[in-house]
């Protein structure tokens, strides 16, 4: 009874410790074990419940707590982490500390602040930079170029877009570091940017022309469903983009638009006489006079003039940036009319020509369509493998609002009805039996010794004093010996608790037999 009873205490003290406990969640996760002892510290300081998992990972404290907890370690600058930033240089003696720890705690800075930068975008739960920066030799005209590789552990996947992010961010916090020269590696070591990538046009390409198709996409997906109702329609897109750069400069001249620069003229006059071919001393004489009707005269005059136009001139100069679209092609499939007929069943309807041309007509003035390019849309109507839902969704309101339970309280509750339910079991399958075994074992011994300490008993025992105890079935007791004093009814009674409990009627006679004589 002993053991019973402490077993019992033990555990109904066991579900009612169980039930009074506060329920537990996640503080924080994916914890280091320098951020881990630091929040340990915290807490015990405060006193305040905790438990820990994967092997200190994960901390967990009471769910009333949590939103405070976590702004008053906030406050704290807990966690930190698991890398060291910039607060490296808050402890360190300056004075006697060399050049190299210098740039080694500088290095260890940059790339503890890019990691927690990098941690803070969606979906990258941890992740790890390191920076090579190397120094330019001696004697050498040409620097090697930094690098950086980053390891990231991701919920999902990440997008093109997101990668490219990393690596601009990277580089830019970094002197002297390229996009191209960061390589970027997942917790599964898939390589996400490769950092010996020299020409990234084509990526940036694609990217370009992806998110141009996830845009249209949805805007032609909006006006269709709009339309023909939701989930009822499937829109594909593909667009056909030139990535070539084009410079072209043209040259045009107006012959009609003659302006006058410069004018220059000139004029020039001369006169020869004639002397007949001789040459004589008197000719050559100065002052010498001739005779004039003898001498023949010869005039010219030449006049010279030159005009200077400008003719107009237009210099143009056209560059086509890369990411032309040359051509659209949509295909645009919907659904068809789903009504009851007169038996109540849902019948099928295609949709008439005039509504596919008004859908066709939409689709193009979404995507700007542009019949010189060779855009092309084509809306089909076809029916759906699975039919719409006809059942309206309906959302609990009034009472039935308040009882959405999250899965942390359905949990709660369900524990709470199994340590009910076991405590039930136990009641009923262990203390019941036990009490009415203590019973019946009392009242076996009460009615054994009633008969056998009775006036006839007594009369009738033998010289040694021992009891008289009746053997065999109520029908062979002989009633008549105990002289009227005991009742048919008890003895029959006495019987039956006998059959029915040998093992205590034969404790309870061991015991008198060993009791001495009176």
């Amino acid at each position: 009874m002993i053991a019973v009873t402490a077993a019992l205490v033990g555990f109904f003290a066991f579900v009612i410790m169980r039930v009074t406990t506060p329920q537990m969640t996640t503080l924080f996760t994916d914890l280091s074990v320098e951020d881990s002892s630091g929040i340990i510290k915290d807490l015990e300081r405060q006193g305040i419940q905790f438990e820990l998992r994967n092997e200190g990972t994960i901390i967990m404290v009471p769910k009333d707590k949590v939103t405070r907890l976590r702004m008053k370690l906030a406050e704290g600058g807990l966690p930190k982490g698991g890398g060291v930033g910039y607060e490296v240089f808050d402890k360190s003696d300056a004075l006697g500390t060399t050049s190299f720890v210098q740039n080694i705690n500088h290095l260890r800075a940059l790339e503890g602040e890019l990691a927690r930068t990098i941690r803070a975008i969606d979906r990258i739960q941890a992740a790890r930079v390191h920076l090579v920066l190397p120094e330019r030799p001696l004697f050498s005209r040409e620097a090697p170029e930094p690098s950086a590789s980053i390891v990231v552990r991701v919920r999902g996947a990440l997008e093109a877009q997101q990668i490219r992010a990393i690596r601009h961010l990277v580089a830019s916090a970094v002197n002297g570091l390229k996009p191209q020269r960061v390589s970027i590696v997942d917790e599964a070591g898939q390589l996400l940017a490769d950092g010996a990538q020299t020409d990234p046009d084509q990526q940036i390409g694609d990217e370009r022309r992806t998110a141009f198709e996830k845009r249209m996409r949805k805007q032609v997906e909006d006006i269709v469903s709009s339309v023909v109702g939701s989930g009822r329609a499937r829109v594909q897109l593909s667009a056909d983009f030139d990535f070539n750069k084009v410079t072209q400069t043209s040259d045009k001249f107006d012959p009609e638009g003659r302006v006058l620069r410069s004018s220059q003229t000139r004029e020039e006059q001369s006169m020869t006489a004639d002397n007949n071919g001789q040459v004589t001393v008197n000719n050559e004489l100065p002052g010498n006079q001739q005779n004039s009707g003898q001498t023949a005269k010869d005039q010219s005059k030449k006049t010279e003039e030159t005009n200077n136009y400008e003719i107009s001139r237009t210099t143009k100069t056209e560059v086509t940036e890369a990411g032309r679209v040359n051509r659209i092609s949509v295909a645009v499939l919907v659904d068809g009319i789903y009504s009851k007929n007169e038996k109540g069943e849902q019948a099928y309807q295609d949709r008439t020509k005039e509504q596919l041309d008004r859908i066709a007509t939409l689709v193009r003035s979404a995507i700007g369509f542009d019949q010189k390019r060779g855009d092309q849309v084509e809306v089909v109507n076809l029916r759906f493998a699975d039919a719409p839902s006809t059942a309206p969704i309906s959302e609990p309101s009034g009472f039935l609002s308040m009882l959405q339970f999250t899965k942390d309280d359905v949990m709660y509750f369900v524990e709470l009805g199994m340590m009910m339910l076991l405590g039930l079991v136990v009641l009923f399958m262990v203390i019941r039996p036990l009490v009415k075994r203590i019973l019946a074992s009392d009242e076996v011994a009460a009615a054994i010794s009633g008969v056998l300490t009775g006036p006839a008993a007594s009369d009738e025992a033998p010289a040694s004093g021992q009891p008289l105890l009746p053997s065999g079935a109520p029908s062979a007791i002989d009633v008549a010996t105990i002289q009227g004093q005991v009742h048919a009814q008890s003895v029959h009674r006495v019987g039956e608790l006998a059959e029915r409990n040998p093992n205590e009627t034969v404790a309870i006679i061991r015991q008198w037999l060993t009791e001495p004589a009176k």
